[in-house]
């Protein structure tokens, strides 16, 4: 199984051997600045190629799996920049066929997502929005399967 980390925790567990780890917390990516390159001049490719060896280990990747925290009861700047920045995963035609407005999907595959998370909420209707926000991000990626776990819920499994 061909696995990718994103990770911007330095707690992250190991990866075995192999396994391409985007590290957020030291990697500098670059905001989107909406230029609309990935779909007009260069299809499938942002004009910032900060992001290239990432782009393509996602997009072979069976799982890709998010070690976030938590900022101000939201996910940080730097992985709101990284889900801006995927936009080129998707082709800029809309569908409607769920009922609501969608990106037409660019590729055949897109990977599983598992996602623990680490930090504390203001309130218990503020860790519920985290986690719908992620849903729905990844829903609109048109990801297959998305797991969402707090890191005490892993933790719990595996013990």
């Amino acid at each position: 199984m061909r696995t990718v980390i994103v990770s911007e925790r330095e707690d992250t567990p190991a990866a075995e051997k192999g396994t391409f780890i985007l590290d957020l917390s030291s990697r500098e990516v670059r905001d989107c600045t909406g230029c609309w390159s990935c779909w007009q001049r260069t299809p499938g490719r942002c004009a910032s190629h900060d992001l290239d060896d990432f782009y393509r280990a996602f997009m072979q990747a069976d799982k890709v799996i998010f070690y976030i925290g938590v900022s101000c009861d939201f996910v940080s700047g730097k992985l709101k920049t990284l889900f801006d920045r995927m936009i080129p995963h998707f082709l800029p035609y809309t569908t409607y066929r769920t009922g609501e407005s969608m990106h037409v999907t660019r590729y055949d595959h897109y990977p599983e997502i598992e996602v623990y998370y680490k930090g504390d909420f203001s309130s218990r209707e503020a860790r519920i929005l985290y986690e719908e926000y992620l849903g729905r991000v990844f829903y609109h990626f048109h990801i297959p399967k998305v797991l969402i776990h707090s890191e005490n819920e892993k933790k719990e499994r595996t013990a």
